[in-house]
């Protein structure tokens, strides 16, 4: 059985792409298998750097195909902020909770007609030998004025989705991963991944 690395600590999600993979021989690790790589810094202006980073220090740490995906919110009035820096746009220290008053600090005076957004997902990737797949998503919507829903995490209470009418934070775990920016790149990447995989172990 092939192995793949996907870069974090998240059990969760290393379960969730195995599930996506149940069949195609290729077993799913996460970096809690691998203590001895730290924090990897992102240091990357764009999604697909930051995943680009992620993925490349990982492969050549274990010398295995190792994933990674960068993603965060993009807002229009905002000129593309929070941007890469999403996950810490209310400082080093920053939380959900703490980052979702800044947003709506810094949009309290944008009219409905301008809080267009988006999440952005990059998802990279990378074979020991230097191949790499690289995939895109986005999920359109706007911010809203009050955080809405108990689910999800980040900027999900305050994105709405005007398709759905609800906030990615109302919506069921399934409604959300058939939708969102993540679920879109993911989907692609999967549709070439059991190949590259088998290439890879094929050159090794």
């Amino acid at each position: 059985m092939s192995k793949v690395v996907l870069a974090t600590r998240n059990q969760g999600k290393v379960r969730e792409l195995q599930a996506m993979l149940a069949g195609q021989g290729i077993e799913v690790l996460g970096l809690d298998c691998f203590p001895e790589i730290g924090e990897i810094e992102e240091t990357g202006d764009t999604f697909e750097e930051n995943a680009r980073i992620k993925a490349r220090a990982v492969s050549a740490a274990t010398g295995l195909v190792a994933l990674a995906d960068d993603s965060g919110l993009a807002v229009d009035a905002l000129g593309g902020e929070p941007g890469v820096r999403s996950a810490r746009y209310s400082g080093q220290d920053a939380t959900d909770a703490s980052n979702n008053a800044k947003l709506l600090a810094a949009m309290a005076a944008v009219p409905d007609a301008a809080r267009g957004c988006r999440f952005v997902s990059a998802v990279v990737a990378h074979a020991p030998g230097g191949d790499e797949l690289l995939y895109r998503g986005e999920w359109p919507g706007t911010v809203g004025r009050a955080p809405k829903g108990e689910g999800g995490f980040g900027y999900d209470p305050l994105f709405f989705d005007p398709e759905l009418g609800l906030t990615a934070s109302e919506m069921t775990p399934g409604q959300k991963n058939g939708r969102s920016h993540r679920g879109r790149a993911m989907r692609e990447l999967l549709k070439h991944l059991p190949a590259f995989v088998k290439k890879a172990a094929r050159a090794a």
